[in-house]
């Protein structure tokens, strides 16, 4: 049994003993309940610490969630009221060169994430079938831990993709998939980072790797002007991809269900459910962006030829 899973059940044992010992006083009152209420919360917070991985705890943004909650909040709140206010009276910033630069630093960053996670294991050690994490301080697993915390850090820097769309003033980007999936994932990877920092989870961030060197390839070529257009007749191919990549996570994640490596097989579940979700949004923007269009401009073309 790995640390993460002795730590739970070490963790449920005590919640068990604790809530036995306080069914013993049935005559608690009202008055009661502010000591209660303290008592609960400085058992779970002490539970958060126990069950957290020790490697990451002291990292920077690590020791708590709030500071990550805090940034979202935040990034939800510039995107969705400041930002737009204070764009209300201003026209469009031309932002070609930063554009440039910055999607070209994300294709960078995305595959030194990708060479990392294939050398920390998943070219090599890992299991494809079930895999435990490695709690021990080898380098290989404190590799595999430290890319954990930097492909974390990388969600924080794609709140800058909205921002960007909200200083050009373009509306119809800032949809509610681009919102749900920007202001969701700095959260997962952070628990990510915090208690499992390693192991069967990390192949999706390794495949979420190798699509966003595309997309961001993308991006930085539609950025450069109009006449780089004829580049990125792709588009289309780029959302296929992102589906296939939910129906791989989906199925590497369901295994869990049938082995037990001593990875939890909760966070399988939340990883279907997680990609799941992303893919009955993606396939809605496929459809609205792909097959409705079409389908609109048919009927047009029609009675242009009549």
């Amino acid at each position: 049994m790995d640390l993460f899973a002795e730590n739970i059940k070490g963790f449920v044992l005590e919640e068990q003993a604790f809530w036995m010992n306080v069914s013993q006083f049935p005559n608690m009152t009202i008055q009661d309940l502010p000591f209660l209420a303290r008592l609960m919360a400085e058992r779970y917070v002490d539970g958060f610490f126990k069950i957290s991985d020790p490697r990451t705890s002291n990292w920077p943004l690590m020791n708590n969630p709030i500071p990550t909650i805090l940034m979202v909040l935040t990034y939800l709140y510039v995107i969705m009221f400041l930002g737009p206010r204070l764009m209300a009276n201003r026209k469009p910033f031309k932002l070609r060169e930063v554009l440039v630069v910055y999607n070209g630093f994300q294709v960078l960053l995305s595959s030194y994430m990708m060479y990392e996670h294939l050398a920390s294991g998943w070219f090599w050690d890992y299991s494809y079938k079930c895999q435990p994490v490695d709690y021990s301080n080898s380098e290989k697993a404190m590799r595999m831990a430290r890319l954990c915390w930097i492909y974390y850090i990388s969600k924080l820097t794609e709140f800058a993709d909205t921002v960007f769309f909200v200083m050009r003033k373009k509306d119809s980007q800032v949809t509610f998939l681009h919102v749900y999936h920007h202001s969701l994932t700095p959260m997962e990877t952070w628990i990510l980072t915090r208690f499992i920092a390693g192991g069967h989870g990390t192949l999706q961030n390794l495949i979420n790797n190798f699509v966003h060197i595309f997309l961001y390839f993308y991006y930085m070529v539609a950025a450069m002007g109009p006449e780089y257009q004829k580049y990125i007749w792709w588009k289309k191919h780029l959302t296929t991809v992102q589906l296939v990549q939910f129906m791989i996570v989906f199925a590497h994640s369901a295994q869990l269900l049938f082995n037990d490596c001593g990875y939890p097989q909760f966070m399988g579940l939340l990883l279907m459910l997680h990609s799941l979700i992303f893919f009955v949004l993606f396939a809605n923007f496929y459809y609205q962006t792909f097959t409705a269009k079409k389908n609109k401009k048919a009927p047009q073309k029609e009675i242009k030829v009549e």
